[in-house]
């Protein structure tokens, strides 16, 4: 059994809000849900996100995209490189939440006890 984590992050590199998923299934499934209701000028992603409905929906909201491109994409669009040097901030977070074994590992037998325990693992983080 695969699960991904699908995490938003503040500027800072704080867990905003996050997603469980299937380990089969593709990243941009689950970026709707995560955005929805939540306000902010700009996405910085890695190109598993960079779905044209991603970005319809980010031009609708007047946020600024900083997806890199992946190579097949007929029109490619603008990226501000140096704003997409901070995406290491939620790699960073990642880094961090596998320091705790149970995440890492996979340990929890359900979702709602691996969600749990990463709530718990991003307090301990922010607490730091």
């Amino acid at each position: 059994m695969t699960t991904k984590i699908l995490a938003l992050t503040d500027a800072l590199g704080n867990l905003v809000r996050f997603r469980l998923m299937p380990g089969h299934r593709f990243d941009s499934i689950g970026v709707a849900p995560l955005i929805d209701g939540v306000a902010f000028g700009g996405l910085i992603a890695d190109k598993a996100f960079d779905s044209n409905a991603i970005v319809a929906d980010l031009n609708e909201r007047g946020a600024k995209i900083v997806i890199s491109q992946h190579p097949r994409r007929a029109q490619p669009i603008p990226m501000d490189a140096e704003m997409y040097k901070w995406r290491h901030l939620i790699e960073n977070f990642f880094c961090k939440l596998k320091e705790f074994k149970r995440i890492a590992m996979r340990a929890c037998k359900t979702d709602q006890s691996f969600e749990a325990m990463i709530y718990l693992a991003a307090a301990v983080i922010n607490s730091r």
